[in-house]
């Protein structure tokens, strides 16, 4: 039993000595040059050292755009709906009408009650130049009185000094005297009736200011009817692009209704940072855009500005940590970025778009 166990010599002499295939030196390298590209790789997708080169990356950006609400500000049924969704217009371009037939019937009545009250102050001007007629009348009949008193006086003393003498009679006294008497009576009414015109005369001037007051009240009126008839033509305020238009023909619309959006062609990028990679970023420097909605187009820009506060700080609603669940969250900083003009892509650019942004921060 022992003896057909045994294990030839020839055989134990090759297990006892058996080692792997001797591996070449050009094997081995290979492997170290592969091990090494591995390493390579992983730090270049992750952008660790070397291969950071400084660059701020976040894919929490968008593109932003100015989008213009266009509401009436005027209520009333709407006759035409010129606008088309997506449609390219001009500033001044005709988009929406609204019934003007009320509003033509205000600036009629407006109209004629600035007619109205212009015929008033034309009276009152009319009425102005008749007592200043009248005052002068009155202050030619002042002077004649006086004249006639004058001569009165002198009639009347000569009369005196004649009847002392006998010259004349005492009859012939008392007529110089009465005359006398009755030129200082009419120098006194004279007087008295242009008092009177120029109390009239006040009288017309302070009914002016009234009238005058009246002219610029239907001026006025006049004024916002023509404004209230021209908002019922809605142009576009500037040149851009229609968004949706929720409008109608034959809808009523109230001022203030949303009716349509233009999107005007400028357009930039926000880039919300986590607080801790916003310490090298600053105006200036380069940036690298990649638009998802563009098959990972590439574009560039520069940093315009940073925000004046973490996006909590503009929420309606902002955290409290007050519970004593305190957790550290990184808060995100918004970063401005404009788009280098006349790049291929850059007529493409929409507002809502995602965006992967790299900031290059080794310059400043």
């Amino acid at each position: 039993m022992t003896d057909s166990m045994t294990v030839p010599s020839d055989v134990e002499h090759t297990a006892s000595h058996w080692s792997p295939p001797p591996r070449g030196r050009l094997q081995g390298i290979i492997m170290v040059l592969a091990a090494i590209g591995v390493i390579t790789i992983v730090l270049y997708i992750w952008k660790l050292p070397p291969f950071d080169a400084g660059l701020q990356q976040t894919d929490n950006a968008y593109v932003r755009g100015r989008t213009t609400v266009i509401a009436p500000q005027v209520s009333g049924y709407i006759v035409q709906v010129a606008g088309q969704d997506f449609a390219q217009v001009k500033r001044g371009e005709v988009l929406v009408r609204i019934d003007d037939e009320v509003y033509q019937a205000q600036v009629d009545e407006a109209t004629a009650n600035l007619g109205v009250a212009n015929a008033d102050l034309s009276n009152n001007q009319q009425a102005h130049a008749a007592r200043m007629a009248g005052i002068e009348s009155h202050v030619a009949a002042m002077a004649g009185a006086q004249a006639r008193l004058l001569r009165a006086r002198a009639d009347m003393q000569r009369a005196n000094a004649l009847v002392m003498d006998g010259a004349i009679s005492t009859r012939e006294r008392d007529q110089a005297r009465a005359d006398f008497s009755q030129a200082q009576a009419e120098v006194q009414q004279a007087g008295a009736q242009e008092s009177i015109a120029r109390e009239e005369l006040r009288t017309v001037d302070v009914g002016r200011e009234g009238l005058e007051a009246q002219v610029r009240v239907a001026q006025a009126k006049l004024r916002a009817a023509q404004i209230d008839l021209n908002h019922t033509v809605i142009q576009a305020p500037e040149d851009g692009v229609l968004g949706e238009v929720g409008v109608r023909l034959g809808q009523f619309v109230t001022h203030g209704t949303q009716l349509m959006s233009v999107v005007p062609a400028d357009h930039w990028i926000v880039a919300n940072y986590k607080e801790a990679q916003t310490k090298a970023i600053a105006p200036g420097q380069i940036a690298t855009l990649r638009i998802d909605a563009l098959g990972g187009a590439t574009l560039t820009g520069h940093v315009e500005r940073l925000s004046p506060a973490t996006g909590s700080e503009f929420a309606v609603l902002k955290p409290d940590n007050a519970t004593g669940n305190f957790v550290k969250v990184p808060q995100r900083i918004g970063v401005r970025i404009s788009v280098d003009p006349d790049q291929p892509f850059e007529s493409s650019l929409r507002p809502g778009m995602s965006v992967e942004v790299d900031v290059d921060t080794r310059h400043r």
